[in-house]
């Protein structure tokens, strides 16, 4: 009986959510997709940056 009443639940609950359109979802994927690349540009860049100057510290 509970899984039933848990079932019932759940498809009412899904009929309430405000599934967002297509074009919205890909727009939001994209826009996911460059905020990741640029963060990972930017964090390899200081990467390097920083690598450089620890060798040039060390080395001399």
């Amino acid at each position: 009986m509970k899984i039933k009443t848990y079932i019932s639940e759940v498809r009412s609950e899904m009929r309430k959510v405000s599934w967002p359109t297509k074009e919205k979802t890909i727009k939001d994927s994209i826009l996911v997709i460059v905020a990741s690349l640029a963060t990972a540009a930017f964090m390899g860049g200081a990467d390097a940056i920083f690598s450089y100057l620890a060798e040039k510290a060390i080395v001399g």
